[in-house]
């Protein structure tokens, strides 16, 4: 276990990353925020939030120190070997994924024990920005349900909207004027009380977190004005659904083809006898599709 484990901090550096922070983000956007009195005022909780952009990072440490707590992050650990970056993550009390580990208790170990040290810890369950073409939440991995369920932490669900605005995903070109306004609202914690008794297998942690993220995609479309698709998105779902449907279009222009060419053979047997040209629609339609040159056959499209 590594000295972050302890649940030490230092007081210092966490007042220093305020006075620096707190007015350094109310430069960079507007704020709307609402629920804050969800959260507790002491002890181990878990903030489970949506992931829209870089800047809803620092949207939510305000938000987060505005509630009377100090956030605390997971990073990968990685990060704490670099040098100067490493030493200040320490000394805030930041805490490491340990995401080499093939047993999934040790990859979060350190945010358990932060979590029965009293920490404020934010988890991002999807992993990574929402890859949801209309920015919803998308299905997110259990690790927000283990750390959770092996804890008895409450998980306090949060929503933001309009981070988006500041900082677009993909660039690195903030959009600062006119300040933009973040939405956030937290609710109250998740009821997880149906799974307090129940082996942490994969059923069980997959139905946690589906609870938990239903609760923050809710919170979502309040903020939205909209309700939540039913079934959220699911980017490998979405790219096997993509190639079957190239894979349907390929065998429809192919089908086009095969029936020119032979309207063709007809005109030629009663014409000069000549041989249709190589490629077709079907060679056409793929590569306007996909942005790639056909596979030989013309029948096996390239995924995305």
């Amino acid at each position: 276990m590594s000295k972050r484990a302890d649940g030490s901090y230092s007081n210092f550096w966490r007042g220093v990353t305020r006075v620096i922070l707190r007015p350094t983000i109310r430069a960079l956007m507007k704020h709307d925020w609402q629920g804050q009195d969800n959260f507790l005022p002491t002890g181990g909780m878990i903030v489970a939030a949506n992931h829209l952009s870089y800047a809803d990072v620092l949207a939510m440490c305000l938000y987060i120190d505005q509630a009377g707590r100090y956030p605390v992050f997971l990073a990968k650990a990685s990060l704490f070997k670099i040098k100067l970056i490493g030493p200040i993550l320490r000394k805030v009390g930041e805490l490491p994924v340990y995401r080499e580990q093939t047993d999934a208790a040790l990859v979060l170990r350190d945010a358990e024990q932060g979590i029965r040290d009293g920490a404020c810890v934010v988890f991002y369950p999807e992993g990574t920005v929402t890859r949801d073409p209309n920015l919803w939440p998308m299905v997110a991995k259990t690790g927000v349900g283990r750390l959770a369920l092996a804890t008895g932490a409450p998980v306090i669900p949060v929503a933001h909207w309009g981070a988006q605005d500041v900082l677009p995903y993909g660039s690195f070109r903030p959009h600062l004027l006119p300040r933009k306004t973040v939405h956030i609202i937290a609710g109250p914690p998740v009821d997880l009380a149906e799974f307090a008794d129940c082996p942490l297998d994969s059923a069980t942690l997959r139905s946690a977190t589906d609870k938990i993220m239903a609760d923050v995609a809710t919170l979502v479309g309040k903020l939205r004005g909209e309700d939540p698709p039913a079934e959220p998105y699911h980017p490998a779902v979405a790219r096997r659904q993509l190639r079957g449907e190239l894979r349907q279009l390929a065998g429809q222009t192919g089908a086009d083809a095969d029936q020119a060419g032979i309207d063709q053979a007809g005109i030629d047997q009663a014409g000069d006898g000549a041989a249709p040209a190589a490629g077709g629609p079907a060679d056409s339609a793929i590569a306007s599709w996909t942005g790639t040159e056909p596979a030989e056959t013309g029948t096996e499209v390239p995924g995305p």
